[in-house]
């Protein structure tokens, strides 16, 4: 394992203030010490290779993009368009086929005169053209940087189509890319705009049943959502709408009436699930159904958060049922998997999340962090108070919500909340640092000079990451998992998706493939440098 003096070798490499900055960036967890600080949610050092996204990317590729019956515009280059269209596989089936805009891409493909004279006009003539061919109940206009540099006001834009089409929803979203630090202002302002413009807009008043559940934070990667909903519904839990892999305008809209919000990504939704339960009174329920342990534990959660004896049977039937099918399946794949080791690098929850599956395979997870995240993300909630806001947080608004007066509904008693909270993690997280055990390490906003770093001295056996970091990772001959859109495969949730993970990282690693890659520290380096202070002019 990696210690301090191993760590501050590697930030040898960086000048004095980038090492002083990075240090901050970089825990090896302390099992004595009762918490430990990470920084996070700060700007890139310019010059550094990130694997980190923009607001954009944030608002219009994870939040907005998988609802499948909105026409999802890009006011933009084409590039900024083509790069958030179904790059993450968000899955989406519908009874009616001509209501489901997934596979189009949707750009206003601005050009160097849109950029001189405004691209507002060129914007109100594609809306004029969308409502015409496609009839949609709803439309999004997502910003990207030259909009916000030329001033095109988009939100007017919006006003007036919805002026000119009052039956059709329209919503502008100013995320523009170079908004807040990462993708996860985008997540923010795509909350924000969901918010206050879609959830409660519906009319449905009573619960279609006493156990309606709103899945948040899944977006449905590779069929997850399908397999968690399948599951839920044959317990006989009511599923109002996910926000938002296979989600849908009409479903959302309704999103007040749940009894139980469950928030799977926590970093990407839980602004929506904090604004839910001041408004319409619906708590929220961390869940994680990555991996069998994590799923169960997720399903018990959830049936004494209800407190019904029917649920609690169907849900220990269920469990029962599934493991049955599983144990005997996971065998083989267990046999190869054993005491290898792994880096779990990956964007939202999915660092955490994953660390639990690969446990149950016998694989140790011995570096993690993620891409976008927030303090809270790694040290729990309950530091939420204490994050001092920069700059970069406060140029996204915060949208502030007061309890419905026609809507709001006690689900659950303060008392019986209370008891809820000693047992369940209720409208709390307690982040990943807190699971992983003595000397891994976590790392915010990893970059690619420290990947090559820890792999070259950790050598880990395998290592989940994103797409943009993979290429480098297998030339190194490490086999990698990519888990931002699963490369062609999934899904990975539930009983089911457990298997579906085994068989995927068995076959990596019993791959020849990786006997016939030399990495790089295996032979001489054809060029060598080093960075060094800057000599001032008067030297």
């Amino acid at each position: 394992m990696i210690n301090n003096r191993i760590l501050d070798e590697i930030l040898g490499q960086y000048p004095v203030k980038v090492k002083k900055n990075r240090k901050k960036h970089i825990v090896i967890k302390d099992a004595d010490m009762d918490r430990q600080e990470i920084d996070a949610n700060t700007r890139t050092i310019p010059g550094v290779i990130t694997n980190r996204g923009c607001a954009y990317a944030g608002c219009k590729g994870v939040v907005l993009g998988p609802l499948k019956d909105v026409v999802h515009i890009v006011h933009g280059p084409v590039g900024c368009g083509y790069y958030a269209w179904l790059t993450r596989r968000n899955k989406a089936k519908s009874e009616d086929p001509t209501k489901n805009y997934m596979t189009y891409c949707f750009s206003t493909d601005m050009q160097e005169s849109d950029i001189v004279f405004g691209g507002e006009k060129k914007l109100t003539r594609m809306i004029d053209e969308v409502v015409e061919v496609f009839k949609p109940e709803a439309v999004t206009i997502s910003a990207t940087c030259p909009v916000g540099l030329i001033g095109d006001d988009i939100g007017q834009v919006a006003k007036n189509a919805h002026a000119k089409y009052p039956e059709v929803n329209f919503t502008a979203y100013s995320c523009e890319g170079y908004k807040g630090v990462s993708q996860s202002a985008g997540h923010h302002i795509a909350n924000n705009g969901l918010m206050q413009h879609v959830i409660g807009q519906g009319n449905m008043e009573e619960v279609p049943s006493s156990f309606t559940l709103n899945i948040l934070g899944e977006y449905n990667i590779g069929g997850d959502g399908w397999e968690i909903k399948q599951m839920l519904e044959e317990i006989g839990y009511h599923i109002q709408t996910v926000m938002t892999g296979d989600g849908s305008y009409e479903e959302l809209k309704n999103a007040h009436v749940s009894n139980l919000n469950l928030v799977q990504c926590h970093r990407s939704i839980n602004y929506i699930a904090d604004m839910l339960e001041i408004k319409y009174g619906t708590p929220w329920l961390k869940v994680n159904f990555i991996g069998i342990d994590s799923t169960i534990k997720s399903l018990r959660d959830m049936a004494l958060y209800f407190s019904d004896q029917g649920l609690m049977e169907r849900t220990e039937a269920y469990i029962m049922r599934e493991l049955q099918k599983v144990e005997t399946l996971l065998e083989p794949y267990k046999r190869i998997c054993e005491g290898k080791t792994a880096f779990c690098f990956v964007g939202g929850s999915r660092g955490h999340h994953y660390q639990g599956l690969y446990k149950e395979l016998g694989i140790d997870t011995i570096l993690a962090g993620y891409e976008f995240a927030h303090r809270d993300d790694y040290e729990g909630r309950e530091i939420i108070d204490s994050i001092k806001l920069d700059a970069d947080s406060q140029n996204i608004p915060n949208l502030t919500v007061e309890p419905d007066v026609n809507r709001y509904r006690v689900k659950v008693s303060p008392e019986k909340m209370e008891e809820l909270k000693e047992k369940i993690p209720l409208n709390y997280y307690e982040g990943m640092m807190r699971s992983m055990h003595e000397g891994s390490i976590i790392v915010d906003d990893l970059n690619h000079y420290e990947t090559e770093e820890l792999i070259r001295i950790l050598k880990p056996d395998i290592f989940s990451s994103g797409i943009k970091d993979k290429y480098v990772v297998q030339k190194m001959g490490i086999p990698t998992k990519q888990l931002h859109n699963y490369d062609y495969s999934g899904p990975y949730a539930g009983f089911g998706g457990a298997v579906n993970f085994a068989r995927d990282i068995a076959m990596s690693l019993a791959s020849p493939t990786w006997n016939y890659t030399v990495p790089p520290w295996h032979s001489k380096p054809l060029l060598e440098g080093k960075i060094l202070e800057r000599v001032s002019d008067n030297a």
